[in-house]
């Protein structure tokens, strides 16, 4: 059991859903600032899964679910990518039957068990007296949940698809859009040299940000996103000419992995779903390259051409964080510490309009933040829309909360 020694308190931070650059930096920006206040700090392990998992029992080995954080410990991983505290998508309030761990599966026999009591009564445990999550909007709802059961509660917006509600910025984006600048870059040498169409899959569910931005800043000719569904013909017909107007006969295409053709469904890996219900995108890069490969002679005097697919994936996610990425968590995670030393909580830390700020942490379960189609899409030419970035936020896009 844990135990705060005579410091000001206990505060926990943990990081769920998928790794982004900048994490680690978080971490330490929280921990550092903690100590130095007096607090001690526990990094929960695995995202909500250590609050599910954890036994309570002073004797028991629970290494894997938390450990005490330190300023060794942080200055070392501090740098880097990924997250040292490791992560997860598991959602206490919706455990399947078969995660359920062994020391709790008499309690909860459901195929679907709410675990939030155990969470509570582990949080009390470790006397942890703040809780800082790190994550998307289905880490951070569930961080709403606790808040709502009484749980002190300040959350840092981490995502590389940039949407969580309420900020104009979110932990990963940067460091996402400038790989897929920089590796679209490098894989035009090889569409020109062969003259072929490259059509590249990053990630994006429900909003196309990701590839958005690259396409704006000349990575890619035209994009798909998820907020528009997309006719093949017309996006084959561009290509073909955007290829024919380029010197070095190549095109390009950034396409959402949530993208989706006029008629049809989100293309799913596998049916089975995570613990917050989303099935494992994958694969409609695939599907548009067959098809644009298909349709080209019909657009092209009748004569074929090839094309490229490639998934950049995890790519994007991995490795060491850029500047942006680790500017912004060093000062969320001090935002998070000025919020909870004043005995505020219910909030998440955000940048809005070039400042920093906090809103209300129910945003992240009460609104979208998606890709205004009207305002910065043009559905004919499959391209960002603009006519002028005055006064626009740094990642032009933004939310429109509040």
């Amino acid at each position: 059991m844990a135990s705060s020694n005579g410091k000001k308190g206990v505060i926990g931070i943990l990081t769920g859903g998928g790794d982004v650059p900048g994490l680690n930096p978080a971490i330490r920006a929280v921990t550092i600032r903690a100590l130095r206040e007096g607090y001690e700090v526990i990094g929960l392990r695995r995202g909500w899964a250590s609050l599910v998992d954890m036994v309570r029992d002073k004797d028991y080995d629970n290494s894997d679910n938390y450990q005490h954080l330190t300023e060794e410990l942080v200055n070392r991983a501090g740098r880097t990518g990924g997250t040292f505290l490791h992560t997860s998508r598991t959602n206490p309030g919706r455990v399947s039957k078969r995660h359920i761990p062994l020391h709790l599966q008499e309690t909860y026999r459901d195929d679907r068990n709410d675990l939030t009591a155990e969470v509570l009564k582990n949080l009390d445990w470790l006397k942890i007296n703040c809780l800082i999550p790190i994550g998307g909007d289905d880490t951070l709802s569930y961080g709403v949940r606790l808040f709502q059961e009484g749980v002190k509660v300040v959350a840092i917006p981490k995502t590389m698809d940039n949407d969580v509600p309420g900020t104009d910025y979110c932990i990963g984006f940067s460091t996402c859009v400038t790989r897929i600048i920089e590796m679209a870059n490098r894989l035009r040498t090889s569409a020109g040299s062969h003259e072929r169409i490259l059509v590249l899959e990053v990630f994006g569910r429900y909003a196309g940000f990701t590839a958005m931005l690259p396409t704006m800043v000349g990575a890619a000719n035209r994009c798909v996103i998820p907020e528009a569904k997309f006719n093949i013909d017309r996006l084959t017909e561009l290509l073909i000419k955007d290829r024919r107007k380029n010197p070095s006969k190549y095109s390009v295409v950034l396409v959402s992995e949530g993208a989706m053709f006029e008629g049809d469904d989100m293309v799913f890996e596998h049916d089975t779903a995570d613990a917050f219900g989303h099935k494992k995108l994958g694969g409609i890069g695939y599907f548009v390259s067959e098809k644009v490969k298909e349709l080209s002679a019909k657009y092209n005097s009748g004569k074929g051409i090839d094309v490229m697919n490639q998934s950049l994936g995890y790519l994007v996610r991995c490795g060491d964080p850029d500047a942006i990425d680790s500017i912004v968590p060093m000062a969320y995670g001090n935002l998070a510490l000025d919020l909870l030393l004043t005995n505020v909580h219910g909030r998440l830390v955000v940048l809005r309009n070039g400042r920093y700020d906090n809103v209300p942490i129910d945003v992240v379960v009460s609104t979208k933040k998606l890709v205004n189609v009207k305002e910065q899409y043009n559905t004919e030419r499959l391209r960002p829309r603009y006519k002028s970035f005055e006064m626009k936020p740094l990642f032009i896009m933004t939310s429109d909360f509040g």
